[in-house]
């Protein structure tokens, strides 16, 4: 089939593989603009745009797809159907309505649970024991268009929002085939979602990585891992140059008690709210992610010390 493939970061990049490696034609690729990055402030552009020029498919980067002259380019495509994952724009209905079959978006959750920006994110902060991938029939509304293919996924009790990204990826790259093999053959099926259980999963604020001591150990468990590798739950502790801001990437709830940001032992076991933390790897600004032995043979954080607990 003609294809337009729509996406930007490195959840996209295995389903544009995939795609290419079924014998599709990927006639056009959208993908936001190259964003300066690095110390040189470089403009790099996206995964997806990487991969296509590897490919030598076009690349578009429009700034919005709202205008009259963006819907002309996208129709004069002919694309069949247009793949969205991950794409960073929304689709106007002119854009929505150009390719033959329509659009079909990959999305990382189980639908209606966590429509929006960050589900991969909010399931795990949530404490959530399950999730999925489904491919849904694009409208105007907020990933609320009928679901054609799924795929569940246990969410394991250590598992990271980064691990749990890359996981996703994959099944999701073969769902997403799956579902175009079917669409070609005229039998693939769509289910509207259901109106009870609808959560939105809204983007991840600065803000929201602040660890708050006072929350309960379980609860802060899943914050952690919810935000690993990025953008990284943080505490901000004095190591004899004034405070500074220390990563959690990874993390387990233990036994102890004591006042909310008391370290409670010399290996990083942290009192909350109810129970206490015990950090298993951080990460210091400007340096590697470190193991807890590691950062401790340069931080000297014992028994007795207390961090920061926001006010």
């Amino acid at each position: 089939m003609r294809i337009v493939f729509m996406g930007t970061p490195d959840f996209a990049v295995p389903v544009m593989t995939e795609i290419l490696g079924q014998g599709h034609e990927i006639v056009a690729v959208y993908t936001r603009a190259p964003k300066p990055a690095g110390r040189g402030m470089d403009l790099r552009p996206s995964p997806v745009h990487a991969l296509a020029e590897d490919f030598g498919c076009p690349v578009f980067t429009p700034k919005s797809l709202r205008t009259e002259e963006a819907a002309e380019i996208f129709r004069s495509h002919a694309a069949d159907v247009a793949v969205v994952v991950a794409y960073g724009l929304i689709l106007p209905l002119a854009i929505l309505e150009a390719p033959r079959l329509g659009c079909l978006n990959l999305h990382g959750s189980l639908l209606p649970r966590w429509r929006g920006a960050a589900p991969i994110q909010r399931a795990i902060m949530a404490g959530d024991r399950e999730t999925g991938v489904m491919v849904m029939r694009m409208e105007e509304g907020l990933d609320t268009g009928p679901v054609g293919m799924a795929e569940r996924v246990v969410i394991t009790d250590d598992m990271s929002a980064g691990e749990l990204h890359d996981r996703l990826s994959v099944i999701g790259a073969d769902l997403m085939v799956r579902a175009l093999a079917a669409l070609a053959r005229d039998s693939l099926q769509f289910t509207p979602q259901s109106e009870v259980g609808v959560t939105y999963a809204h983007k991840i604020e600065k803000s929201e990585a602040r660890i708050d001591w006072t929350r309960a150990a379980r609860s802060l468990h899943d914050h952690v891992r919810g935000l690993s590798p990025f953008p990284g739950a943080f505490f901000e502790v004095d190591l004899g140059r004034g405070p500074e801001r220390v990563k959690v990437l990874r993390a387990k709830p233990c036994e102890g008690a004591g006042a909310p940001g008391d370290v409670l032992d010399d290996a990083l076991a942290i009192a909350c709210g109810t129970g206490a933390l015990r950090l298993l790897e951080v990460q210091r600004a400007g340096k590697q992610p470190m193991k807890a032995d590691e950062f401790l043979r340069g931080a000297r954080l014992t028994r007795g010390a207390r961090l920061v607990v926001p006010g």
